[in-house]
């Protein structure tokens, strides 16, 4: 298996992960990185009319997740911890969440993520820290 065959599995995982079929999301990854694209949507809305932090999360999160898990061909990375800032609203558009590995080692993986919005506008980053699991990438959790 070559490494583009590795990210294009990551991919489709990502796309039949259940949680994504409500976030409509799409993926790219390539070696040490990966992008994540959503379309707002009102129903990403807290009450002042803004897309909710949790949004933001989880697109900084899969972005950086999937840039340390195209680094690890055998199994699935797990998130050991997550620090985020939100700095700008958005309620229209589509925000990008953009992730690296900036750093390895042996047990560990960091990664950092930026989420843009349809203007390329910074509006959240975040940082991670990764580690191998004992989950096997298998075509039973979707890597395929």
């Amino acid at each position: 298996m070559t490494k583009h065959d590795h990210y294009r599995k990551l991919e489709r995982m990502y796309a039949t992960a259940p949680v994504n079929a409500y976030y409509a999301p799409n993926m790219r990854v390539s070696e040490g990185q990966a992008e994540v694209t959503v379309r707002v949507r009102p129903d990403f809305f807290h009450a002042a009319n803004a897309v909710h932090g949790s949004v933001y999360f989880k697109m900084l999160d899969d972005a950086a997740f999937f840039a340390a898990n195209s680094l690890v061909e055998d199994v699935f990375v797990l998130t050991v911890s997550f620090n985020l800032y939100l700095t700008r609203p958005i309620s229209e558009g589509e925000l990008v969440a953009a992730g690296r590995v900036v750093h390895t080692s042996r047990r560990l993986l960091i990664a950092e993520s930026i989420l843009t919005d349809s203007e390329a506008r910074e509006i959240a980053r975040g940082s991670g820290t990764f580690m191998r699991s004992k989950i096997p990438l298998t075509a039973e959790i979707g890597y395929k």
